[in-house]
């Protein structure tokens, strides 16, 4: 992937300095200047490229006299700090570490809640109850862990990554001992609540620790491997439990989901320090230097260790940044002057605060309060929307499969037993896995040639062709699956061929519309992945609470064909996006959530 670079005009605005009124009329012009000089910065972009430059607007390449920091790949996107403690700056260990012990937690919280699906009969059995009752612990789980994440982004945000991954674990461990303790229904039902709100960080945590940790060239390989492991977690979890549940009862099956959360969390604890870490906002750059040429010391100086030169975040303000290239304010951007400048770089190690159970915050009701705010906020915006029901629905497609796989296989003709109705789901993870290897590919070198052939600038609704073959791998594999179940067929072709398209379609959809998404709201990539969570699990919870009774009324072409015509759909509405995307960006460039 080319490395990537993004330019705009950015706000000027006043803290309260402890000056006199000379002092600070003079510091006023001073910032006054240098938001001017952003400003005629920005003009000279847009007039040397032709082009004008919003919120996700990326520039690939040195353009005319504007010069970018680079590393071994290119620009870096973030600049990283000069600080050794800089999550930028660790060291490849130190990184790894971090996202291994992060991949953890969402493997771990996300293997219990779908685990549920070939163990319906025995939970129909030991809580003397019915299908449609037992299939809301998945339903229920569901939802909570969505709506969970309104209290989990918001600590993240305000407290660190490292205290919401600790905590979470220790809930999700307190319900899988539940979960395996239960003796009734209205029991095992508390306990799926409860897993539900512990399990909400797998789904918005770790796409932070990756913006944290990786520059922007490297997200999108790390960001598919997080999809496709949360969501292959899953898919394993159904053919664990199937297996277990044959064999050694279904109790034993959550003992064991309690040793692999165990296992995660210790590895948090000696594993993840803290990754959050904070970049000056451009605004705060010009003031600091504006703070400078009056000699005065910048507010900003005690409290953040970072380099003024190094310390814009190209995505404080959605991938907007405002270069300022002039001898006055920008060293030598060369090659061998940045690794002079930033000898950290790749050699870095966490301090001894990263390794603290969580992190002061000056302001944590004010953040916590905007992180509440926002995921509703962002409803308001198209892309937003178009984001949260393709993956809504996406998701869907493969809920489908899960919910209903032991009313079709543990029935006649089949009569399978749970752990042949477990091992279906490999199927699944096959597909998963192709979704990996080509999704991320195809996308970014769909990207790289329109953006060649845009002169270097690239745009997020470059990667949506990607869209087409997985849209169609979709409509292919719900065609099988439902005429194949309503028609008894052989299970091979459904599992073969339905499961796996399944399995495809759900690790290259949602990732191509969620780096959509982001690239377009980067500064509020974390409330983002709130609204589009709550979204696919109300659609979730809505679906697994009707699927049921809609089947036996009317037989599994008709719900499994709307919910197909449904993504298909929202799909389709993709396609006025790629032409007017960039409309829909110009709409919200002022927005506020550029400015967080």
């Amino acid at each position: 992937m080319e490395p990537q670079i993004t330019s705009a005009l950015c706000d000027s605005t006043t803290d309260h300095y402890p000056l006199n009124d000379r002092d600070a009329d003079a510091h006023d012009e001073s910032e006054s200047i240098l938001a001017r000089s952003a400003a005629s910065e920005l003009h000279e972009l847009e007039q040397e490229l032709g082009t004008e430059i919003l919120p996700g607007t990326e520039i690939m390449t040195d353009v005319g006299s504007h010069h970018f920091v680079k590393g071994g790949a290119g620009v870096l996107v973030p600049q990283p700090s000069d600080d050794p403690h800089d999550p930028l700056n660790w060291s490849p260990f130190w990184k790894g570490c971090a996202i291994a012990a992060s991949t953890s937690v969402s493997f771990t919280q996300g293997f219990g809640p779908l685990a549920l699906a070939p163990m319906f009969p025995y939970y129909i059995k030991d809580f003397d109850s019915n299908l449609t009752d037992v299939i809301k612990f998945t339903g229920v789980a569901i939802l909570v862990l969505g709506f969970s994440n309104f209290i989990w982004v918001p600590l993240s945000t305000s407290f660190g990554r490292r205290p919401v991954y600790i905590a979470s674990q220790i809930v999700c461990l307190v319900s899988s001992i539940w979960r395996a303790k239960a003796v009734s229904y209205s029991s095992f039902m508390g306990a799926c609540v409860l897993n539900g709100i512990g399990a909400g960080p797998a789904e918005t945590i770790q796409p932070a620790v990756i913006a944290d940790i990786f520059f922007l060239n490297d997200r999108g390989f790390w960001n598919t491997v997080y999809w496709v492991f949360y969501m292959g977690s899953l898919m394993v979890g159904p053919i664990i439990s199937g297996s277990m549940a044959l064999h050694v009862g279904w109790r034993n099956f959550w003992w064991f989901n309690t040793g692999l959360i165990a296992a995660s969390l210790i590895m948090v604890v000696f594993m993840f320090p803290e990754t959050k870490w904070h970049r000056l906002h451009p605004n705060e750059i010009i003031r600091q230097l504006a703070a400078q040429e009056k000699g005065k010391p910048s507010p900003t100086d005690s409290a953040e260790r970072v380099n003024t030169a190094t310390a814009e975040d190209p995505e404080k303000l959605g991938g907007v940044v405002s270069h300022i290239p002039t001898k006055g304010t920008m060293p030598d951007l060369s090659l061998q002057a940045t690794a002079e400048r930033d000898p950290h770089l790749g050699k870095g190690t966490p301090s001894k605060q990263q390794w603290k159970l969580f992190q002061s915050n000056a302001h944590p009701f004010k953040s916590m309060a905007l992180d509440l705010w926002i995921p509703w906020k962002l409803f308001a915006f198209p892309i937003v929307e178009l984001a949260a029901f393709i993956v809504s629905w996406s998701c869907s497609s493969f809920l489908t499969l899960n919910l209903t796989q032991s009313q079709n296989f543990a029935a006649p003709p089949y009569e399978y037993s749970s752990q042949t109705i477990g091992f279906f789901n490999f199927a699944i993870l096959v597909g998963a896995l192709i979704g990996l290897a080509t999704a991320g590919p195809l996308s970014d070198y769909v990207s790289a040639r329109a953006t060649k052939r845009n002169r270097g600038i690239r745009e997020p609704e470059m990667r949506l062709v990607a869209m087409i073959p997985y849209v169609l791998i979709m409509m292919l594999g719900n065609f099988v699956v439902a005429f194949g179940y309503e028609q008894k067929w052989s299970w091979k072709p459904i599992v073969i061929i339905g499961f796996t398209c399944a399995g495809i379609q759900v690790a290259a959809l949602p990732a191509i519309l969620t780096t959509y998404a982001v690239d377009s709201y980067k500064p509020v990539a974390g409330s983002l992945m709130v609204a589009i969570t709550v979204n696919k699990n109300v659609w979730g919870y809505g679906f697994a609470e009707f699927i049921t009774p809609w089947i036996i009324k009317s037989g599994f072409v008709p719900p499994i064909m709307t919910n197909m015509s449904l993504i298909t759909f929202f799909c389709l509405m993709a396609i006025p996006f790629y032409f007017f995307g960039k409309t829909f960006r110009r709409w919200s460039r002022n927005s506020s959530v550029h400015k967080l």
